[in-house]
């Protein structure tokens, strides 16, 4: 981390705001005493594309296929639960 005057860091504001990007810590004094830090700001992420048509087909076709199961489908949760036990599933 480095340090430097308010005089010092007007001098050379452009190049240590390179050095904070570059990630070193690069504090401004007065008087002997801290009293800022430059860091880079956060840049948020770029917003998603839209999906294609053919994309949103290929996703609902995948979603209305269903979860393939080996069990029969009309099987309570308690059912289904002392099935999975009773095959070590769980």
């Amino acid at each position: 981390m480095s340090s430097h005057t308010i005089a010092e860091a007007g001098e050379k504001l452009a190049e240590l705001i390179d050095r904070a990007i570059a990630g070193e810590g690069v504090v401004i004094t007065r008087g002997g005493a801290p009293v800022a830090e430059l860091r880079p700001v956060a840049v948020p992420a770029p917003e998603p594309r839209p999906r294609t048509k053919e994309e949103t087909e290929e996703m609902l076709a995948f979603l209305r296929k269903g979860r393939p199961t080996r069990r029969n489908a009309k099987m309570d949760a308690a059912a289904l639960v002392r099935a999975m036990r009773e095959e070590g599933e769980m």
